[in-house]
């Protein structure tokens, strides 16, 4: 409680001394505030009319626009403060260089791309095309449908490392999964493989002390704290790691849903049955996820001037396993990747799209694909919590049930508890599986990732996940996605001010 309340004090400073300036200014120059306000005004509008130029999606940029024209000072300040102008972070600079400067190391078997041109694969085309992580085929994947299950192949495979061990999360809270998880740890480096962790500060900041790298550092684990809060980073608060992997000697990786907190894997859990999912990849893949953990650890701290040596060369785990790309997103990316992924699957849909997501907080290019793919005879189906975590998200999520019911999307509530899986399925043919949410944090503000799959045999087993999951499921008729006239209004101005928060 007492951690929680210092990182408190920490985010409500920022913002007093964020806003703070607006103040200083109509009491210090009181008889000028007409003038002032004269210039906050034309300024607010410019402001405006270059957003409406360069807007690729109205729908995000819609609430800046209406809270510049209404209150063009504090409009004008927070756009500036949470607003995605990353200049002004040296941390985001890093990242950005350090992913420019590794994608030499990102190599594209030009058989393999030659495949995929000559099948017209294009949503793998076009993950080649906007993004510098490569495709391969020398893959082995096995799919989890809960955390319970994941946790253990974990466990099983930390405790088989001899080099390193690679962690990076956007949640660690001190309990019965991640007091296992350390217990291994401590015995790893005292074999001397080299661990290191990489957690996010906004994630864990009511789990873990300030200073919980400093206590990770006295039994030799490498730890960086993604984004400490501070009260003068402005808008690189806004960008958070909710990236989740596990890397061990180059051989084996984890990722998914599942974070490093107990009610992941189903203990103590205050919302019923937590439904996530993990993924474990064997081969050529990992590379990919190795490259995405390094460019944030080296933006840090610039620890490796040779990332090769983390490399593991594969002969052949399975070299007609289909296709298998990880990919990363960024806010820093010109192109919004994780949405154009899911979109690209919505519309190359034939006979069914199945979703679960914790969230449905989504714009209107996204509203109108799910929608046009059910009107021209896709089955689409939305799995979303029936026990949410956040009430005034489940409101803003519900806001989205009637327009997608009513276009032919069937809405499922898994009346277990609560869905924290990410993951898309089309055709028993294509599947994304990550940590990519349907609101707008994940596909405009934070570093996250994911994996897609095409003609990889374990797609059959996220499929019978699904089939097994529906039954556990009230599909959402007429009576339940209609709200009455005052929820209507509050579901209205949460949508519209959604891309804010």
């Amino acid at each position: 409680m007492l951690n929680a309340i210092k990182r408190a004090v920490i985010v409500i400073t920022g913002v007093l001394l964020q806003f703070g300036f607006a103040i200083v200014i109509r009491l210090c120059f009181y008889k000028y505030l007409g003038i002032i306000t004269l210039f906050y005004t034309i300024a607010s509008i410019l402001i405006v009319l270059g957003i409406l130029k360069n807007s690729t999606r109205l729908s995000n940029d819609l609430p800046w626009i209406i809270l510049i024209l209404i209150f063009p000072i504090f409009g004008t300040i927070l756009l500036f403060t949470l607003g995605r102008n990353f200049s002004r972070s040296k941390l985001l600079k890093n990242i950005f260089q350090y992913e420019k400067k590794y994608n030499e190391y990102l190599i594209q078997d030009e058989k393999i791309k030659e495949d995929i041109d000559n099948k017209q694969l294009d949503n793998i085309k076009y993950i080649l095309n906007r993004t510098n992580y490569f495709v391969s085929t020398n893959n082995e994947v096995t799919y989890y449908n809960f955390g319970e299950k994941f946790y253990p192949e974990l466990l099983k495979e930390l405790k088989e490392a001899k080099k390193f061990i690679f962690m990076e999360y956007f949640i660690i809270n001190e309990g019965i999964m991640w007091n296992g998880i350390l217990d291994i740890l401590k015995e790893k480096v005292k074999q001397g493989v080299e661990v290191r962790i990489l957690y996010d500060d906004m994630g864990s900041f009511t789990m873990l002390s300030t200073n919980y790298s400093k206590e990770l550092a006295k039994y030799g684990i490498k730890c960086i704290t993604f984004n400490k809060l501070s009260p003068f980073k402005g808008i690189f608060m806004n960008n958070r790691d909710h990236r989740k992997m596990t890397i061990i000697d180059g051989k084996v990786a984890f990722s998914g849903g599942v974070n490093l907190s107990d009610e992941y894997i189903n203990v103590n859990s205050k919302l019923g049955i937590w439904k996530d999912n993990g993924i474990k990849i064997v081969g050529d893949a990992i590379w990919n996820l190795t490259v995405m953990f390094l460019t944030l650890w080296n933006a840090n701290i610039n620890e490796d001037k040779d990332i090769t040596k983390f490399k593991y060369d594969f002969n052949n785990v399975n070299k007609n396993n289909g296709y298998v790309i990880p990919y990363g997103v960024a806010p820093f990316h010109k192109d919004l990747i994780g949405e154009d992924v899911y979109i690209n699957m919505i519309n190359s849909a034939k006979n069914y799209l199945y979703i679960m997501t914790p969230y449905l907080i989504i714009d209107t290019e996204m509203i109108n694909s799910l929608c046009r793919a059910a009107k021209r005879g896709v089955d689409v189906r939305i799995i979303v919590p029936g026990i949410p975590d956040k009430k005034i998200v489940y409101t803003q999520t519900s806001s989205f049930f009637k327009v997608l019911h009513d276009n032919g999307v069937k809405i499922y509530k898994y009346t277990n508890g609560f869905v924290h899986s990410k993951v898309f399925l089309s055709d028993n043919i294509r599947a994304v599986v990550g940590t990519i949410n349907m609101d707008y944090r994940s596909l405009y503000l934070h570093f996250e990732n994911g994996i897609y799959m095409e003609n990889v045999n374990e797609i059959n087993e996220i499929f019978k996940d699904f089939e097994a999951t529906f039954k556990d499921c009230t599909k959402l008729n007429d009576k339940d996605v209609k709200a009455g006239f005052i929820k209507s209004i509050w579901q209205a101005i949460l949508r519209l001010f959604a891309p804010l928060f």
